[in-house]
């Protein structure tokens, strides 16, 4: 049966269950053509039922029909017995390319399940409240992904951060007088990417720079969203160096003159003023002072790192002490 080769018109097409009932555009002639339409028991009952195909036959009653006429096996992907035999013998292989994102229904899918009764126990209790700190926290472990340029942890914290918006849109799904899920969630992204983008997407407006389009996009929110102020929608909870550039990036572009802006002996003031002034000057004050604590958090290290080449504990060190070593780390590192 090996050399047996089948008559044209065979085929086995692929069919992703996760898109639901949908076949390769470029299968619908075979299937109207068929002699015989087949569907694998993998596939997944709704896809069977709609195909209303049996289950293929044994191996060698497939390609004894297969070979006096066509005939198409339906499968959810290559691997069986019967699937590769029809194929090896000269059926053509039709697939359609999966599209960019298809492995996120996969991702919703599991989240689903481990929230579900007879799922995860741990994820069955948690609440949005009580997810909050793990947002921060890899929040921050991908900006630090990002900071060491590591493209392996970069790929999975932003896994670990496409959780966090799993799991809240599951859980929002779940309320009794205002649910909504991931498709939702969705959805509102979309039309807001689109409707704040008319320049990409309906070609009513021209766009000449990213700042002119960083202006556009807060008059159109501001439009949008019906705000009173220019600083409403400012997240007041995150890091207080970010909240004070973002809140004189908005000034600045509503026109609020410098001279109003916070000044003073106090420490906050002081801080607020250098923000300011950073971001005035087109910095971002928050990376600016991330990457100054990190060189000295990697100064402190090598500090160490000499004090002990020299049978030192860096906790024994005197003031003295620790600046020889500091000069030593520094000129190794110039």
């Amino acid at each position: 049966m090996s050399e047996l080769r089948v008559s044209d018109g065979c085929a086995v097409v692929l069919v992703d269950d996760r898109l639901g009932e949908v076949l390769p555009a470029a299968a619908a002639p075979l299937l109207r053509r068929a002699a015989a339409v087949y569907a694998e028991a993998g596939l997944a009952d709704t896809t069977r039922a709609a195909l209303e195909a049996p289950q293929p036959p044994a191996v060698d009653e497939l390609l004894a029909r297969a070979a006096r006429e066509p005939v198409v096996l339906v499968v959810p992907e290559l691997g069986s017995a019967e699937a590769d035999a029809l194929h090896a013998a000269g059926a053509r292989l039709v697939e359609a390319p999966r599209p960019a994102g298809v492995e996120l229904l996969d991702a919703v899918t599991v989240m689903d399940r481990l929230r579900s009764p007879g799922g995860c126990p741990w994820d069955a209790e948690q609440d949005h409240d009580t997810l909050r700190k793990y947002l921060v926290e890899e929040t921050y472990e991908l900006l630090d992904a990002i900071e060491q340029r590591d493209r392996d942890a970069l790929r999975e914290e932003l896994g670990d951060v496409l959780l966090q918006v799993l799991f809240h849109a599951r859980i929002a799904a779940e309320h009794d007088a205002d649910p909504f899920g991931v498709d939702e969630v969705a959805a509102e992204l979309v039309s807001k990417l689109v409707s704040r983008h008319p320049h990409v997407f309906s070609g009513a407006e021209h766009v000449h720079d990213s700042e002119s389009q960083q202006v556009r996009w807060e008059e159109l929110k501001q439009a949008e969203k019906k705000r009173e102020s220019i600083v409403d929608g400012v997240a007041l909870g995150q890091p207080a160096v970010a909240l004070a550039a973002k809140l004189v990036q908005r000034a600045e572009r509503a026109g609020v003159p410098a001279d109003v802006l916070p000044s003073g002996d106090s420490a906050g003031e002081l801080l607020f003023s250098v923000a300011a002034r950073a971001r005035l000057a087109g910095a971002d004050p928050e990376d600016e002072l991330r990457a100054v604590a990190l060189a000295f958090a990697g100064q402190v290290r090598a500090a160490e790192s000499k004090a002990r080449e020299s049978g030192r504990e860096p906790a024994e060190l005197s003031g003295p002490e620790w600046l020889d070593f500091w000069r030593s780390a520094s000129a190794d590192r110039a």
